[in-house]
């Protein structure tokens, strides 16, 4: 006799009700519009820091920013760690749980500029820093290395604004290509990598931090810190024309005469 407890193989699972249909849609919506309020906050956050460059460069001289970087989770993924981490799948349990559906990575030139492009970021009165972790001052065993900060940032919708939250990670050129590196062997051998490659990638990581404090050793020597260079001339501004731009404008105002002219009412 067969187990009893067993459905027959030829019983066909009973289709969906109006009440699974009409679940599925709202899980739909609930995720297709909690992807979108996160490519907004990375929208947002990719704006700031183009912002901060173009600052960097018009008043510094130097661009401390190499290359930016995001990600976005699709809805599947999202589900798929809701279930995962049983959690409801309403936009509210999302939205308190889940913190690493938009990401946005920062690679700069050299260690020191990882802290001042961090603090310039979440100095912004608009961020919300709610978690910030230190890997460069205090690595993790396996040698990685970044800067890392939960922000929450408002996105402006036509219902209001939103807090949503972006996960940032600052780090060198460096350091970038090494945590690359690292999660393509850990990818290939699904995270059961054999000890010998782990000790390679620690010594990667102490030989790439080297590299990064001898070449920043080398830019300091070669051109300062390159930020107190406040106040640099923008080009075609140089002093010489803004002088002789600033007399014309004189003699025209004054009428050729080369004195000031009274105010009127």
């Amino acid at each position: 006799m067969g187990d009893p407890t067993q459905q027959p193989a030829s019983a066909a699972a009973e289709p969906p009700g109006p009440a699974d249909v009409a679940f599925a849609r709202r899980i739909r919506k609930d995720f297709q519009r909690i992807q979108m309020e996160h490519e907004f906050a990375i929208d947002e956050v990719l704006t700031k820091v183009s912002i901060l460059r173009k600052e960097f460069l018009h008043l510094h001289r130097y661009n401390p920013i190499e290359h930016v970087g995001s990600r976005l989770k699709s809805p599947e993924s999202t589900l798929q760690k809701v279930v995962r981490l049983g959690i409801d799948p309403t936009p509210e349990a999302v939205r308190a749980h889940i913190h690493d559906i938009a990401g946005v990575r920062i690679t700069c030139s050299f260690i020191a500029d990882t802290y001042r492009v961090l603090d310039a970021l979440t100095a912004q009165t608009d961020v919300k820093v709610l978690r910030l972790k230190d890997y460069i001052a205090h690595p993790k065993p396996n040698g990685y290395k970044s800067l890392h900060a939960l922000i929450e940032i408002p996105v402006f919708l036509s219902t209001g604004p939103v807090p949503v939250q972006v996960e940032v990670q600052v780090r060198t050129i460096a350091m970038d290509f090494w945590a690359s590196l690292e999660h393509k062997i850990y990818y290939k051998y699904e995270g059961r990598v054999p000890d010998d490659l782990v000790a390679s990638l620690t010594e990667a990581a102490h030989l790439a931090e080297q590299l990064d404090r001898r070449m920043e050793e080398l830019h300091t020597t070669v051109r300062g810190t390159g930020w107190e260079r406040t106040g640099g001339d923008a080009p075609g501004l140089d002093e010489e024309t803004l002088v002789r731009l600033w007399a014309s404008s004189r003699e025209n105002a004054d009428g050729g005469s080369g004195t000031t002219r009274p105010a009127t009412d």
